[in-house]
């Protein structure tokens, strides 16, 4: 083999290693908090929610919502319910996220309420066998360095403190991994909720997650002081009744007398 051939074979080597390496999607995994711009205020919670473009009977269905649970101040949350899409996604309370990336499959775990969202890369489910959820169905695709996420299938959540809406709504998320001047991994989620039935126009909005190596989720067991509560009851209930003291007989009287 002459010199221009061999160097003609390891230039096709080199290009088809770096091709093959640029195909390599970038690795997700792992836990991730909110990610806060440098010299930022904390973020505020609790504020007034946003004017949105809702249609008059989609803002009449979130005022009736709204009027219902102001003077207990319920939430979804506070009955053990997950936020579901977009909230958990865009806020899940201030909570940290883990992200679990396989081939065909991630898996999101939100620590409140220890939410589980799976968003799948292949075998794409048959629609008779998907049924409307909180978080929705979700399938996605890389473009490029990308993720895309589409979810559809989702229950209609006028409880949704952000942007509540319709089972015809449907939520593209596009995720992009970057770093920071200091090495610290930063994945930026972009996200647009079209939705025929509450809003005039699509709606769109960002959220930051920053990479915090070397923690783990915390256990999330909202239910726990319920049933913990519920196992005292029960023994209050078992006890033996307690018999009142008997009665003396009056002074001067025998008993039956």
């Amino acid at each position: 083999m002459n010199t221009a051939r061999q160097l003609g074979v390891l230039l096709g080597f080199c290009l088809g290693a770096h091709v093959a390496a640029a195909a390599e999607p970038p690795d997700f995994t792992g836990i991730w908090d909110t990610y806060r711009e440098p010299g930022a205020p904390p973020p505020r919670f609790g504020g007034p929610p946003e004017k949105l473009p809702l249609k008059t009977d989609a803002q009449k269905k979130v005022d009736d919502y709204r009027a219902l649970i102001a003077p207990s101040g319920d939430t979804p949350g506070g009955w053990c319910l997950g936020t579901g899409m977009p909230g958990s996604m865009l806020g899940s309370g201030g909570y940290p996220m883990e992200i679990v990336q396989h081939k065909e499959l991630l898996v999101v775990v939100y620590e409140a309420h220890t939410e589980v969202r799976h968003i799948y890369l292949a075998n794409r489910a048959k629609e008779g066998d998907l049924f409307p959820d909180r978080n929705g169905y979700s399938f996605g695709h890389w473009d490029g360095d990308k993720l895309v996420v589409e979810t559809t299938h989702l229950k209609e959540a006028v409880d949704q403190a952000r942007y509540p809406h319709s089972d015809q709504a449907k939520i593209v998320e596009t995720y992009h991994l970057a770093a920071n001047d200091d090495g610290t991994k930063v994945l930026t989620a972009e996200m647009t909720l079209t939705d025929p039935a509450f809003y005039t126009e699509p709606i769109k909005a960002v959220k930051k997650w920053q990479q915090k190596p070397g923690i783990r989720l915390l256990p999330y067991e909202c239910n726990e002081p319920a049933w913990e509560d519920h196992l005292e009851q029960l023994r209050e209930q078992q006890k033996p009744a307690a018999h009142p003291p008997q009665q003396k007989p009056a002074a001067g009287k025998k008993d039956g007398g």
